[in-house]
């Protein structure tokens, strides 16, 4: 049986001081302006806010369409073939990193499980590089830690080098005024970066025309008292090449000389272990003391995450490390940076125990497969390969066109076979190589999981349209058509939000002698 209830009056709550119920607050009172479809609001009407934050609000659905509309306008990711950050994952990687995007990653006294699955991924990657194994919680243990790339493992890599070289000047009584490294004229632009902001002094080992690595030899005959390390590349940014960390360790052993490896394994970390099993170019060689390498690469997570590891405690300084106390926990902290979301460590976690070692090893051999592939093809339409193929470098395909012969036999470069291929929608980059290469131009396709053969196939028609075309127009053509893009469409050249004071440095090795610094 249900009650009977008089119908009451308008007369507000009971009880309330006359004082209480006469108050009338001056609170913002805005229409609803969305009554209809988005595009029948007023907000499609107007132009998105664009440098000033706008005084009312807006419905959350007109918001995230109008956002969603202008980021329509972005290249497709599975078509950018210039870049090797990972543009797919499964659906339930996505919703578990999706689940954790509101985590901070720092706070381990809250999220003690993801501080722990951070120490798993340290330990797989670790004893995928042949980390010596140790029960001495000490000194001789490895030690790693997650970094939001490769960039900053790289900038940790380099400060522990450096503190260490001055600690043992120091201790000598020696001067610890002019610090270098040893490394490639073809080094990502992190390095640079490394080397200016640390102050080091750069020695660089420069490429040649017909030889894009280091030499061993000359690296080490590169070496002083003043040489807190040497970098060497797995997968060089141009051409994939690995460089010989093997023949540069051998070197240093038997000069016997006390010089630190540190290995850039960001983009083949996860790649040759796998391809390569054999080759040596990890711990396995006495002198590598650090080995970075990019998660978001071929570890097959979304952009956001590297890894560092050093063979032992002892190659990490104790005065860089900080042990805090935040959020009730106390930590070792070795970071450039502090707070940062869970999502990606927890994204690499899913990966390592999703597919295992069998699991990465028939995604590389396929991504090699393609590769060739695609080498052999292009050398078909006459291309001339730059890069390695068979698992000797990276699952990339680095080509140029062949050397000009009788003036007028071809009025198009590699750059302006890229502008085409834009056209078609395909991001294939075009370079100039590392200095001391006789300007050479190149054009770089990288080998990702998602580019599978048929796709490989529709670029390959692409590639042969494209120059069809090329063909068919003359010089002036094609320089009246390259100036135009240079001048209204590529948009690194002169980009709109860039400072005019920062525009044309001359100081990295760009600024110096023309060289591109490659997409990664």
């Amino acid at each position: 049986m249900v009650h009977l209830s008089q119908v009451a009056e308008n007369k507000g709550l009971a009880g309330l001081p006359e004082e209480v119920k006469n108050l009338r607050l001056q609170l913002s009172n805005f229409d609803d302006t969305f009554t209809t479809s988005v595009y029948g609001s007023k907000f499609a009407a107007e132009d998105l806010p664009r440098h000033e934050m706008p005084e009312g609000e807006m419905p959350k659905e007109v918001a995230y369409r109008m956002i969603k509309d202008e980021l329509s306008l972005d290249g497709n990711p599975m078509l950018n073939l210039a870049s090797f950050v990972t543009t797919y994952m499964e659906e339930e990687a996505e919703k578990l990193m999706a689940e954790s995007f509101s985590k901070n990653f720092i706070d381990y006294e809250e999220y003690p499980q993801s501080a722990d699955i951070q120490n798993r991924c340290v330990s797989m990657i670790g004893r995928l590089f042949n980390a010596p194994a140790s029960s001495d919680a000490n000194n001789t243990a490895a030690v790693g830690t997650s970094c939001v790339g490769s960039s900053e493992a790289i900038m940790l890599a380099v400060l522990a080098m450096k503190k260490r070289w001055k600690n043992k000047r120091t201790a000598a009584g020696k001067s610890v005024d002019k610090p270098n490294i040893v490394m490639s004229s073809a080094v990502q632009v992190c390095w640079e970066k490394a080397t200016r902001y640390f102050e080091v002094e750069e020695k660089l080992v420069y490429c040649t025309p017909d030889r894009y690595v280091i030499d061993p030899k000359e690296t080490v005959d590169l070496v002083d008292e003043n040489t807190i390390g040497i970098c060497v590349i797995l997968g060089t940014t141009y051409t994939g090449e690995y460089e010989d960390v093997k023949g540069v360790n051998d070197l240093l052993v038997k000069k016997g000389l006390d010089c630190p490896i540190h290995v850039d394994a960001a983009s083949g970390g996860f790649v040759a272990p796998f391809v390569v099993p054999d080759l040596e170019w990890d711990f396995r060689c006495e002198k590598v003391v650090s080995i970075n390498v990019s998660g978001h690469k071929y570890g097959l997570v979304y952009p956001g995450v590297g890894w560092v590891v050093w063979r032992a405690a002892e190659y990490l300084p104790q005065e860089l490390v900080f042990n805090i106390n935040y959020l009730g926990a106390d930590q070792s902290s070795f970071t450039l940076n502090f707070s940062k979301g869970a999502s990606q460590v927890i994204g690499q976690y899913y990966q390592l125990i999703r597919l295992g070692k069998k699991g990465y090893r028939a995604i590389m051999s396929n991504l090699t497969r393609t590769a060739d592939y695609l080498t052999e093809a292009l050398e078909a339409l006459g291309f001339i390969i730059m890069s390695k193929r068979s698992g000797e470098g990276l699952p990339l395909v680095a080509f140029r066109l062949p050397n000009r012969g009788e003036p007028g036999e071809r009025h198009y470069d590699e750059f302006a076979l890229a502008h085409r291929l834009r056209a078609r929608g395909w991001v294939v980059p075009a370079y100039t190589m590392a200095p001391h290469t006789e300007n050479l131009k190149m054009l770089r396709v990288v080998v990702r999981e998602d580019f599978t053969k048929n796709r490989c196939d529709a670029l390959l028609v692409d590639i042969k349209l494209c120059q069809g075309l090329l063909e068919k127009m003359d010089k002036d053509s094609i320089k009246a058509q390259e100036d135009y893009i240079r001048e209204h469409s590529v948009n690194s050249t002169e980009t709109k939000h860039n400072h005019p004071r920062f525009r044309k440095e001359k100081h990295s090795i760009q600024g110096k002698h023309g060289k591109t610094h490659a997409i990664c």
